[in-house]
C-alpha cells in the first residue's frame, strides 16, 4: 500500500516546502563542517587524522567547532519544529496563518545561521533564535488547546 500525500492541502504543502528548505540548510551546514575539517586539517577521530597527515591533526579548530555548534543548535530547534509542524497541519489551521508560522521559523533559522557562521554582533543570533521559537510555541499551544477537550 503506497502512502499518498495530499499536496492539494495548502497548509501541508507549505509545511513540506519550508521543512525541506530547513533540512537542505542543515545538510549545507554539515557539508560546510566537513569541508572546514579538511581545509583546516582538524579531525575529530585519530583514523581520519592519520589518513590526512598524522595524529597531530586530531585536534579542534575554532571555526569547525562553531559549525558543529550551529549544527547541534539546528538539531535542537528544527527537529521539534518538524514534529510540531506536522501535528499542527492536522488541525486544519488557516493556510495564511500556518504559512506565516512556517515562514517566520524558516527565516529566523536562516538569520540564526548567518549570525552564527559570520559571528555577527550580539544579540543578533539570540534574537533570531527567540523569534524562531515564537511560531513553535504558538503551534504547540494550538495543539494543546485542541486536544485538551478530549481529556
Amino acid at each position: 500500500m503506497a502512502l499518498a500525500l495530499d499536496l492539494n492541502n495548502e497548509v501541508f504543502s507549505s509545511f513540506l516546502f519550508y521543512a525541506t528548505l530547513l533540512l537542505l540548510k542543515m545538510y549545507a551546514v554539515a557539508i560546510l563542517t566537513g569541508q572546514l575539517r579538511l581545509r583546516r586539517k582538524a579531525f575529530a577521530n585519530p583514523e581520519d587524522s592519520l589518513r590526512h597527515g598524522g595524529l597531530k591533526f586530531c585536534r579542534e579548530d575554532a571555526d569547525v567547532e562553531r559549525c558543529r555548534r550551529l549544527h547541534h543548535n539546528d538539531m535542537e530547534c528544527i527537529y521539534p519544529f518538524l514534529f510540531i509542524g506536522a501535528l499542527y497541519c492536522m488541525l486544519d489551521p488557516s493556510p495564511s496563518i500556518a504559512r506565516l508560522h512556517f515562514r517566520i521559523f524558516f527565516l529566523a533559522r536562516l538569520v540564526h545561521t548567518v549570525a552564527y557562521l559570520f559571528a555577527l554582533k550580539a544579540p543578533t543570533r539570540s534574537l533570531a533564535y527567540t523569534v524562531g521559537q515564537i511560531p513553535c510555541f504558538s503551534m504547540a499551544f494550538k495543539i494543546v488547546v485542541n486536544v485538551t477537550s478530549y481529556w
